[in-house]
Formats: C-alpha cells, structure tokens, sequence
C-alpha cells in the first residue's frame, strides 16, 4: 500500500508555481491576482479560504479577499460579481459556498465570467469539460487527475466506481475519468443514494472515488485486493481531547481499507491540498489566457 500524499505532491507544484511567477516578476510581466468572496461567517468556509489567500501569499500571487455581511442582499452580490468581472486587475474569482439561504448558488455561479470562473463550475466551464474543449476543470476534481498522473497510476480500461454525484465533486469526476485522455479511459460506474447492492459494485472496481460525507461509510468488505481508493469525504466530529475540537474524518474506514489498497489518499493530506493548488493553477491558466 503506498499513500497518495497530497500534502507532498501540491507543495511540489507550489514551488513550480513559485518558479513561474518569479519568471513572470523577473520579465516585468503581470502577476496572477485571485480574489475570494465570502458571504457570512461560516467557520469551514472562513478556514478555506484563508488557506487559499496564505497559497496565494506562499507562491507569490496577488490577492484580495472580499468578506460580506450574512444579511447582504443578493443583489448587492451580484453587483460584486459584476465589478469583479470587469476588473482588468483580477484574473480569476472564487464565490465561496455556500451561500446564505436567502441568496441562489446558481444564480451566483451563472453571473461569474466563464473565464474568471477558476473554480469550474460555471455551466460554460463544465460543458467543455464534457465535450473535451479548453477551459477551466473543477478544483477538486484536477487536483485528483494530478495525483493520478503524479504517481503514474494507470486508469485506461479500469473500472472506475464514484460514491456521490454532487455537481461539484462526483459528476465531473465520472465524466473526466471516462474521457478519452490520461488520466482517463476508464469504464466508470457512478453510485449514489439510490443505489442498489453498492457493495457488489464496489467490489468490481479497480479504482474507487468517494465523496459523500459520511465518515467511515467505504469498509473492507466493500473493496477488493489491490484498489486504488481516492477519499474526498471530510467530516468533522466533536473531539474534546484535540486542541481544535473536532477531528477530521474521511469516507474510508481507512484503517482496515488501507491494507487491502495499491493506493489510498489519507484524510487529512490527501484530496485537500490538491483542491487548493489546482485553484492556484487554474488562476495562472486565466491570466495566461488573457
């Protein structure tokens, strides 16, 4: 069993990132600028995005970060979209969900420019993932093809199964491992909540992508010998012995799964990392673009 280490493998593709922007620096050429907007207080999505504003810090981007009211109107927020989309200065954009109750995710998401859209998930951006065009692909997703590709995984004519059809996570990632391409080319099979005799699929798969949010849900009677398992599930539970209050758990009972796997992203250090970094990647692609 070999651990698919995201922590490792972003902070090598932070430093290639350093290397370009200080090229960029050196040839008196524009630096990458991400802005992140964030409505309200939400402690998941407030530790999130500083993560991304201290990456941005770490290779060299600029930033700016948008904080909002809880109580701002949508309207009002789509009027910071606007002025976001038109700033020559600012390359790429994040909206952080989710969003306030009262305000319309998708609403939100249609009004960013496609080509500022560095999380992929404006309908532009994922229309040409699926007809393979140029564009930009959902943070999560990439960053898992980049694991893929960084430890030289094969998936051509493997059997892909993915726990989870969530439009950020699941669906893209049954779309990009079925494409013609490497990573790719698998015979993929996408689960959900209405799914019958999950178990019996899992145990066909060759690779296994989880991302439900349930801690623990895959277990070792679910895979088979030699799987490699990719967990993109992150949960918090009430933890009072850590310093933090909560510990992280994955989807994967990943104690008893690990053994049986080639290959198996740990939680925390696996998937998350990689999210993080592909965002970097993907803001870089945008200025580049222009």
């Amino acid at each position: 069993m070999q651990l698919l280490d995201g922590k490792a493998t972003s902070e090598a593709i932070r430093q290639e990132l350093m290397k370009a922007v200080q090229k960029r620096r050196e040839n008196g050429q524009k630096i990458p600028h991400l802005a992140a907007v964030i409505v309200g207080n939400d402690g998941g999505s407030l530790t999130y995005v500083g993560a991304k504003v201290r990456a941005c810090q770490e290779i060299g981007f600029d930033s700016t970060l948008i904080q909002l009211p809880e109580e701002l109107s949508e309207e009002a927020l789509l009027q910071k979209v606007e002025e976001l989309n038109n700033n020559p200065q600012i390359d790429g954009f994040i909206v952080q969900l989710p969003l306030p109750k009262h305000m319309d995710e998708k609403k939100v998401t249609l009004a960013i420019d496609p080509k500022k859209d560095v999380d992929g998930f404006h309908p532009l951006n994922l229309g040409n993932m699926v007809l393979d065009l140029p564009g930009f692909l959902p943070a999560t997703p990439a960053g898992m093809l980049e694991l893929f590709k960084r430890y030289n995984i094969e998936t051509s004519g493997k059997h892909c199964v993915v726990i989870g059809r969530s439009h950020i996570v699941g669906s893209p990632m049954s779309i990009m491992m079925g494409r013609n391409a490497s990573p790719g080319n698998c015979t993929v099979t996408l689960t959900h909540s209405r799914t019958k005799n999950l178990k019996e699929i899992t145990l066909q798969a060759d690779i296994i992508i989880t991302a439900i949010g349930k801690p623990g849900f895959l277990t070792a009677d679910m895979v088979k010998e030699g799987t490699v398992v990719m967990d993109v599930g992150i949960t918090r539970v009430a933890d009072a012995t850590r310093k933090s209050g909560y510990k992280l758990y994955g989807d994967v009972d990943f104690e008893n799964v690990a053994p049986k796997c080639s290959y198996i992203t740990p939680v925390p250090g696996g998937v998350g990392p990689m999210t993080i970094v592909s965002l970097m990647m993907n803001t870089l692609k945008a200025m580049e673009l222009k």
